[in-house]
């Protein structure tokens, strides 16, 4: 079974993409740098506002959830793992982490990649204000 959930973000000039653990997306509308694992702002959607079958196939412990950032035309894939602790209560942030650790804002588990692994081209384009982000959620079992 497979569920799919279509997102937008937008970039911003304080983009700077570099933690290693985590990448996050957020509806918030203002980045400090500090923020060195969000990867887009503006979001249309937080955490408690994916599909409830979203939600329901990503709590099973072989879910397999799929993050598709689309820039133009380029395009990165990152790969995690559901899990019975998710919880998706957040109102604004997505956050994927390589870790295992959870909490309301928590998309994915295990991901194969964090922020500063993400294509260095694609997180100059989001350096730009304009930019506009297509971000697909996949979750299969």
């Amino acid at each position: 079974m497979r569920i799919v959930e279509i997102l937008e973000a937008s970039g911003h000039r304080n983009i700077v993409a570099e933690n290693k653990a985590t990448f996050e997306i957020t509806k918030e509308t203002h980045l400090s740098k500090k923020g060195d694992c969000i990867v887009g702002i503006r979001a249309s959607k937080g955490a408690c506002e994916l599909s409830e079958e979203f939600k329901r196939l990503a709590k099973r412990e072989n879910a397999r959830i799929t993050v598709i950032f689309q820039v133009g035309k380029n395009r990165e894939v990152a790969i995690g793992r559901g899990s019975s602790q998710l919880t998706f209560k957040h109102p604004t942030d997505l956050v994927a982490r390589r870790s295992t650790y959870t909490c309301g804002r928590t998309l994915m588990i295990k991901t194969d990649k964090a922020a500063a692994d993400l294509s260095r081209h694609i997180i100059e384009k989001l350096k730009n204000e304009n930019q506009k982000m297509k971000i697909i959620l996949i979750v299969d079992i």
